[in-house]
């Protein structure tokens, strides 16, 4: 019997990509309204540099395993207790402040105090564009009473809980929020699954994960022997990892619940 329903965050129930897009085109057009150069080029040219640099550095291991991505980095404060957190801390101000300068360069432009200036404007751009999908509300408003509700989020906490807090009425409709970075290892690495079943006293086979990310909400709930539901909003074609159910809209969840239910009441 399905007791609980496991969510991932980011673009699952938050578009975080929308909101790292708007954040995007709106410093990018800052720089074109100061020098003149096509915002959509340049917000390619960060980006590729953003990625190019991030993959660079020695803590980039960590980030993975903890599941922090580049774009995260251009915004997080990571104020979290923990080395590698610090290491972070330390390493971002430079990261930004080259990652915009370096796609300035790209674009024609040697202005290192602009490109300080636009890696400060991005984070408060992120800030003021938090979407959460037009279906996460109703969908945790039918399912809060009737099931237990848990939020299994990789990433920085101190950067997971501003996105909580610029988001705030998700909150309320969880039971428990599992962090990685708190925990210490993030998804697909099934003992998150475990930490988060054993915190709600639930077995394996009373759980289902719902989330966007095959390689990592997906493939860890899979190796920790809990049901997939595989969110794919955006039609991308399915790789070597298989989810148990697929869904392109999150109402699609309640005809799966129904026939959990049935199944186990025959």
């Amino acid at each position: 019997m399905i007791k609980a329903i496991f969510f991932d965050l980011d673009d699952t129930l938050l578009w975080d990509q929308k909101s790292v897009k708007e954040a995007f085109a709106a410093t990018s057009k800052f720089a074109q309204e100061r020098y003149g150069i096509d915002p959509d080029q340049f917000e390619e040219a960060v980006r590729e540099e953003a990625r190019k640099l991030y993959s660079s550095y020695e803590i980039y291991p960590f980030t993975q395993m903890i599941g922090i991505n580049p774009f995260e980095g251009l915004w997080g404060n990571f104020l979290d207790d923990h080395d590698d957190f610090r290491k972070m801390k330390d390493q971002v101000p430079t990261y930004r402040k080259e990652a915009w300068t370096i796609g300035l360069k790209r674009m024609g432009i040697d202005d290192p105090d602009f490109g300080f200036e636009l890696a400060e404007r991005f984070p408060e751009e992120r800030r003021k564009v938090p979407f959460v999908y037009e279906e996460s509300f109703t969908t945790l408003d039918r399912l809060k009473g009737d099931y237990q509700l848990l939020l299994i989020t990789n990433g920085s906490p101190d950067l997971q809980k501003t996105k909580l807090e610029i988001t705030s009425e998700l909150v309320p409709y969880f039971d428990q929020i599992v962090i990685s970075g708190a925990f210490g290892r993030g998804k697909p690495d099934p003992s998150i699954f475990e930490h988060a079943l054993s915190l709600m006293s639930l077995k394996k086979d009373e759980v289902i994960m719902v989330g966007d990310n095959l390689l990592t909400d997906i493939l860890g709930a899979n190796r920790a022997g809990i049901r997939s539901v595989w969110i794919n909003r955006h039609n991308k074609v399915r790789e070597k990892v298989v989810p148990a159910y697929e869904i392109h809209h999150l109402d699609e969840l309640f005809p799966i619940l129904d026939e959990l239910k049935d199944k186990q009441e025959t």
